[in-house]
């Protein structure tokens, strides 16, 4: 019989990011989330502390598309190893205060793969070991450089193996049943139906979602999205964005937080309304979650028909091993390139109708030529440097 769970406090910690070009900026970073844990665990006293969630590239931050973009040897130069120094601060502060530490957007080596970095995302418990780790699947090509473990599918599977619970692990913990998924990873189902799967109950989601995504009104697609993920797997959803960012290509606000926490049935218990620095926290109730979970009135896994689906999986809309052992992404082009066989199926078997006066078979071109004028204004690195 599974042991009783007492209520406890998920805290999730909206911070200040600065983008990393030297070793002292990751400190600096670390340094300011230590902060924020000493701060909220000492506010919210009364009912224990007992899971943290940190942002998406909490400690080096990241750059994007344009004059700032960073090619694959800048981000190798702030990539880190998990176990490693940095984590082991905040190892140490999950013993202190006897709770978990979640982050994610770790640029992390892998020494099986030592020409590119992985997206990371992590679990410390309170022994202050890594009881997870996680390397971020949906990587959005138009913005993001990490290789996902999609990329070089064949070779990834060969090392870390092929099963579902491998690929998006779930632990139990003294604190419920726990998993992650980072950033894009929850702007479609797959991800956190697959954690469901593997039976999560508390969704811990890093993030690092941009204001151009839509991250306040009136579109909101942040918010919405994950309201659904946690509402459709029937587990509390916990994201956390950066506050603000200094880099000098980005505004303030450029990932201007609202930060949230959301319970089982899609309800957001807390948020954070603005671009600042921010710490929000709220009481989570796994006895409550798994009672709910018994009632088959609108439960959410009791009427999934798989069968019906099938078709929609068996054939790749994103090509994987695209960038196999030895030929890692260099720039956001490299990844770019990729979408062009994307927009070529979605195109070529009529899911998607091109503009007037374009051709099914010339969308990739356009893709192309949009690439390439990217690039003439600098918009877009043209090589690794």
């Amino acid at each position: 019989m599974p042991q009783r769970i007492e209520k406890y406090t998920g805290m999730v910690i909206q911070p200040a990011v600065t983008v990393a070009k030297k070793s002292a900026d990751i400190q600096k970073n670390l340094n300011r989330v230590c902060k924020l844990i000493d701060f909220g665990v000492g506010y919210f006293w009364e009912r224990p502390v007992r899971l943290i969630v940190l942002p998406e590239y909490f400690l080096q931050g990241v750059t994007t598309p344009g004059k700032g973009e960073a090619g694959l040897k800048k981000f190798m130069d702030m990539a880190i190893t998990i176990p490693g120094p940095e984590i082991d601060v905040l190892a140490e502060k999950a013993r202190e205060y006897n709770l978990f530490i979640s982050g994610g957007g770790v640029i992390e080596l892998l020494p099986e793969f030592p020409d590119r970095w992985f997206n990371t995302a992590f679990i410390i418990g309170p022994s202050g070991e890594v009881i997870l780790k996680y390397h971020k699947w949906n990587i959005p090509a138009s913005i993001g450089m990490g290789t996902s473990p999609h990329d070089m599918l064949d070779d990834y599977t060969k090392v870390f193996g092929n099963d579902i619970l491998q690929r998006f692990p779930v632990v139990d913990t003294e604190i419920g049943k726990l998993g992650t998924m980072t950033c894009h990873d929850g702007a479609t189902p797959e991800v956190s139906r697959a954690l469901a799967f593997n039976g999560v109950e508390v969704i811990c989601h890093p993030t690092a979602m941009q204001e151009v995504e839509g991250t306040s009104q009136p579109w909101d697609f942040w918010t919405f999205t994950r309201r659904t993920r946690a509402h459709d797997n029937m587990c509390y959803l916990l994201g956390s964005n950066w506050g603000t960012v200094e880099h000098e290509y980005y505004p303030k606000g450029f990932c201007p937080g609202h930060s949230l926490i959301v319970d089982y049935t899609g309800m957001v218990l807390r948020q954070a309304p603005y671009p600042e620095e921010q710490v929000i926290s709220t009481t989570i109730d796994i006895e409550a979650l798994r009672e709910h979970r018994t009632i088959i009135n609108h439960n959410m896994w009791i009427d999934v028909r798989t069968e019906g689906f099938r078709e929609i999986y068996e054939h790749s809309v994103y090509p994987p091993n695209r960038f196999p052992a030895g030929h890692p992404p260099k720039t956001q082009a490299d990844k770019i390139e990729t979408t062009k066989a994307v927009m070529d199926n979605l195109y070529g078997r009529g899911q998607f109708v091109p503009p007037h006066g374009i051709l099914p078979e010339e969308m990739s071109q356009v893709l192309e030529e949009r690439i390439k004028r990217a690039q003439s204004i600098g918009a877009l690195r043209r090589d690794e440097d």
